[in-house]
């Protein structure tokens, strides 16, 4: 099977991933499956909120309109087209993390078009959506059943890649340490907010803070503020995002962590729906933000220096722009680490 092929299955995927995304009817015969087998996928992203509340409709179809703005011929074509990807096929386990949904599918398609094979252990909080998903493919090409296998347990692989806590990587580094690996740890995102930040980027940066709860590694858990910025302006620009608090799981998060910092007689502000908290450290628990003030830019590029190790993105004008953290580039690779390049370079 091609290069070429398997770019234009994926591109197909990438077509009713949109569509699905948007709440589109049954596209039709174009979409490559019957209207029954489009229901089903539309029931289980209905469904999937069941097996894990922080799954909502409206998130996971947020997850399948962003996958499916990047898988595109012109996307991948561009994408592959600086590696050299060779004929030999090594079985890769792949391990997912079931923060987000379908957040292990990059890795599941850079071992596809890598021309390897994946054995993918799901986690428990995700393993609803990516089964459909791996069904359609196989009914696009069922070639791809030699290409893909989800498996409950990971054996006879040559290589892994695996993602997890700092804790399960402790595991997964001693584990796996005898083939080729890539290890992933937690890692957060960073905000910037500037006295010169207009109202439509600190909205914009809600985006960031607010979607998916604040699950992911791209999720802005700390924002440095600029000495002397009015954080009445951050109140106001992100209050349009308060219908957060009618969701039971991150409201109840919230409430806990504003009583535990009321005993604690610690110092806290709070909205309604967001405390923000001025902490050291990057990561916030869900319902509270961590913030820090920054006298220049240059002190703040050596604040951040020390962080790299667990920044995933940073969000400001002059990096990844506001409201985009959720919206990588098919070629931005959790922790930095080319995962493309690590699979090509397998032999």
């Amino acid at each position: 099977m091609t290069t070429e092929v398997i770019i234009s299955i994926f591109a197909k995927l990438g077509e009713l991933m949109r569509a699905v995304g948007k709440g589109s009817v049954w596209p039709g015969f174009q979409s490559g499956i019957t209207e029954d087998e489009y229901n089903t996928l539309i029931d289980t992203v209905h469904a999937v909120r069941h097996k894990n509340n922080w799954f909502t409709e409206d998130y996971v179809r947020m997850a399948f309109e962003s996958w499916g703005h990047l898988l595109t011929e012109e996307n991948l074509s561009e994408w592959v087209s600086n590696y050299k990807i060779g004929k030999c096929s090594k079985k890769v386990g792949v391990v997912m993390a079931g923060n987000l949904p379908l957040v292990g599918f990059h890795d599941l398609l850079s071992v596809a078009i890598s021309n390897q094979v994946a054995l993918v252990k799901m986690s428990s909080q995700d393993n609803q959506l990516l089964p459909r998903l791996v069904q359609i493919l196989f009914n696009y090409c069922p070639g791809l059943k030699e290409r893909i296998q989800l498996v409950d347990v990971l054996e006879g692989f040559d290589a892994v890649i695996a993602t997890g806590s700092n804790n399960s990587s402790r595991y997964f580094e001693a584990y796996f340490k005898h083939v080729p690996n890539i290890i992933r740890k937690n890692r957060t995102s960073i905000g910037i907010v500037k006295l010169k930040s207009t109202d439509d980027e600190i909205l914009n940066l809600g985006k960031d803070i607010f979607s998916y709860y604040g699950l992911g590694c791209r999720s802005v858990t700390k924002v440095f503020f600029e000495q002397g910025f009015d954080l009445d302006r951050f109140f106001n620009g992100i209050y349009s995002y308060n219908p957060i608090a009618n969701m039971n799981k991150y409201v109840s998060n919230y409430e806990y962590h504003k009583a535990l910092f009321l005993m604690n007689s610690e110092k806290f502000l709070d909205n309604g729906f967001l405390i923000l908290r001025e902490n050291k450290d990057d990561f916030s628990p869900i319902g509270v933000l961590h913030y820090e003030y920054y006298s220049s830019e240059k002190s703040l590029a050596e604040e951040l220096k020390t962080r790299k190790d667990h920044i995933q993105c940073v969000v400001s004008d002059q990096h990844v722009p506001y409201g985009k953290s959720q919206a990588p580039h098919i070629d931005e690779y959790a922790d930095g680490v080319d995962t493309l390049k690590f699979l090509t370079g397998l032999g």
